[in-house]
């Protein structure tokens, strides 16, 4: 097959309880999986992401969680269609998923790696109350005006995912976000509003995190990629274990650059692919390419989606 695709990867708040059954329920590869993942790492992920529980909104279990549905979704596909990416990216926590479709993690040693980068994230933003906004409606010029005008005032925030035109999210002291919303819906903002999140991720408040993080990653980090991966920081591609250390824990204290790296690869392919829970990256990929996107999630979804490829 000579379709040229992406494969695309959510991040942290693509979580909800039930991701990943149905795989579990219906695809040998996916329980295989979940099973090996739940005995290496001693998280029991059917009871963390099958049954309601308050686990699944730590940081911790969140990432490792949204990782290993990803890899159900993808290891499902791969066992019913041989197609290789041009490019692999995530959204954040999902550029680690990236690196382990491409063969650059191994999946058990990816989920336990990013159970340490929640815990180091969630440790580095413990002594303080932070949080996450997001504010729709503006430029990425206006708001990081703003940013840059309430830091010299001494207030910690900065503009950190670029999501899509209009969707930019904000990072830092709770307090702070709170105080600069009024100025984000009087300079035009179509809304302005707190998100559930325990972290400021991709901002200097995590700066304590960046040299744990890289040393664990040394240590499972492979040299070989099947595909080249797209840098969250740099929104260029990457395929060496170099540059893998060099710009994966960077990526704990600099922007996604999620919206750039969608606008720098588009002419280049022909399809997107998500693999994991929901579509959050759909939505998003609406406002910035034309190009078929399919989901992968579930078994129907999975049908689905080698159906429109074979029609491609």
């Amino acid at each position: 097959m000579t379709i040229k695709t992406a494969f695309l990867f959510p991040g942290q708040g693509s979580q909800s309880i039930g991701m990943g059954e149905d795989l579990y329920n219906n695809s040998s590869v996916a329980r295989e999986l979940l099973d090996s993942v739940s005995e290496t790492t001693s998280i029991d992920f059917k009871e963390l992401m099958f049954k309601e529980n308050d686990k699944l909104a730590l940081t911790k279990f969140t990432q490792p969680a949204i990782l290993l549905t990803s890899m159900m979704a993808y290891k499902t596909f791969e066992n019913e269609m041989s197609l290789k990416p041009t490019y692999a990216l995530g959204h954040s926590l999902g550029e680690l998923s990236a690196l382990a479709s491409v063969g650059a993690l191994d999946i058990n040693d990816a989920v336990a790696l990013v159970n340490k980068r929640g815990s180091l994230m969630a440790k580095a933003c413990e002594a303080q109350e932070v949080g996450m906004l997001v504010a729709l409606g503006l430029s990425d010029e206006v708001v990081e005006d703003i940013c840059e005008d309430a830091r010299a005032q001494d207030r910690s925030v900065w503009a950190v995912n670029y999501n899509s035109d209009g969707q930019i999210v904000i990072a830092g002291i709770k307090s702070d976000l709170i105080e600069i919303e009024p100025t984000l819906k009087e300079a035009g903002a179509r809304r302005a509003m707190l998100l559930n999140m325990s972290v400021a991720s991709h901002c200097p408040l995590l700066e304590s995190a960046v040299e744990p993080f890289k040393a664990e990653l040394e240590k499972v980090l492979k040299g070989d990629f099947l595909a080249p991966v797209i840098s969250n920081v740099t929104a260029k591609p990457y395929s060496t274990k170099e540059e893998t250390l060099e710009l994966l824990p960077k990526q704990l204290v600099m922007p996604v650059l999620y919206k750039q790296s969608i606008q720098n690869i588009d002419e280049e392919i022909d399809c997107y692919i998500e693999f994991g829970n929901g579509n959050v990256l759909k939505g998003l990929n609406r406002k910035l390419t034309k190009k078929p996107h399919l989901n992968i999630s579930d078994m129907t979804s999975l049908e689905k989606s080698i159906k429109a490829l074979q029609e491609l």
